[in-house]
């Protein structure tokens, strides 16, 4: 019998977009009530493309604006949780198993604690993941840069992905 040997990935993803005036915000799949939005092609959710680009860079299979240029009218509007079932789709195409995500999303205000058991479960649906798998942080910074002075929302997040081959 050939033994099986884990292969082991780990993966990184930054996204960020400017606050404006006239959408809604949305972080992690869930609409948060403020008064401005994030401006970007899609649903602008730096959350959910913070993450993909994490999961998408760990499988080596590209980044998102490979899959999900900003230019094509297809994506324009569109949730960001759409994307994240597409890469859910492509990961397990290719073999892998994600066995930790986490994203850490930057922003001053809005204050977003209340949200995160909400964006935890609904970022956990949209990648197929039961929910001890993925964790999201809020932190604040401190009035400093971009983030504090409320001209914008980063996200970062990390990923751990497995899968298994037989040795050549």
């Amino acid at each position: 019998m050939t033994p099986v040997t884990p292969r082991l990935r780990v993966g990184q993803g930054f996204d960020v977009h400017p606050l404006v005036e006239g959408r809604e915000l949305v972080l992690g799949g869930v609409r948060v009530p403020f008064e401005r939005g994030l401006g970007g092609h899609s649903d602008a959710d730096v959350v959910a493309h913070a993450a993909c680009e994490a999961l998408l860079s760990a499988a080596g299979l590209g980044d998102m604006g490979q899959h999900y240029p900003p230019g094509d009218p297809r994506w324009a509007g569109i949730s960001s949780l759409e994307f994240c079932r597409d890469v859910a789709k492509r990961l397990a195409a290719a073999g892998w198993t994600v066995e930790n995500l986490t994203v850490t999303v930057v922003c001053d205000r809005p204050r977003l604690g209340q949200f995160v058991p909400e964006m935890r479960q609904t970022l956990a649906g949209a990648f197929d993941l039961d929910q001890d798998r993925l964790q999201v942080t809020p932190k604040s910074s401190e009035g400093l840069g971009f983030t504090g002075r409320g001209e914008g929302i980063a996200a970062i997040a990390a990923c751990l992905l497995a899968g298994w081959s037989q040795p050549a």
